[in-house]
C-alpha cells in the first residue's frame, strides 16, 4: 500500500472520504515494481472551490517514485467523483512508468548476461 499525506482546504475530510481515498489510491501500488514499491509515497490535495454557484471541487494526486514524480489533477462537482478521474489517470500514467523502467531493467540484464557468456 502506498503511504498517502492527506491535506484539504475549504471541503470537511470525514474518515469516510479518507477512507475512500486511501482505498482508491492507495491500491494503485500492484502497477509498481517490488522496488518502487518500498519508497513511494502520495500528497493528496483536496481543495474546495467557489462558493457561489456550481461548487467544484478539485484533487490533485503527487505520486513520488524513485526515478520519477507522478502528478494528476482532476476536477469535479464532488470529492468522490474527482477521486475517481484521478485515480483513472494515475492508473495509464503508473502503467506507463512501470513499462518504461521494468524494460530498461531487462535490457540492461540481458545485456550483463549477453557479455558474461561471450567470454
Amino acid at each position: 500500500m502506498i503511504k498517502l499525506t492527506i491535506d484539504h482546504l475549504h471541503v470537511e475530510a470525514d474518515p469516510k472520504l479518507v477512507e475512500y481515498i486511501s482505498e482508491k489510491v492507495g491500491k494503485l501500488d500492484h502497477l509498481l515494481s517490488r522496488h518502487a514499491r518500498r519508497s513511494a509515497h502520495a500528497d493528496v490535495k483536496i481543495i474546495g472551490g467557489p462558493g457561489r454557484g456550481k461548487k467544484q471541487v478539485t484533487c490533485e494526486v503527487i505520486i513520488h517514485l524513485p526515478q520519477e514524480i507522478v502528478t494528476t489533477k482532476q476536477t469535479a462537482e464532488t470529492t468522490t467523483a474527482a477521486v475517481d478521474l484521478v485515480e483513472a489517470k494515475l492508473k495509464n500514467q503508473l502503467k506507463k512508468y512501470k513499462d518504461k523502467h521494468i524494460l530498461s531493467r531487462r535490457h540492461k540484464v540481458r545485456r550483463i548476461f549477453g557479455q558474461i557468456r561471450r567470454r
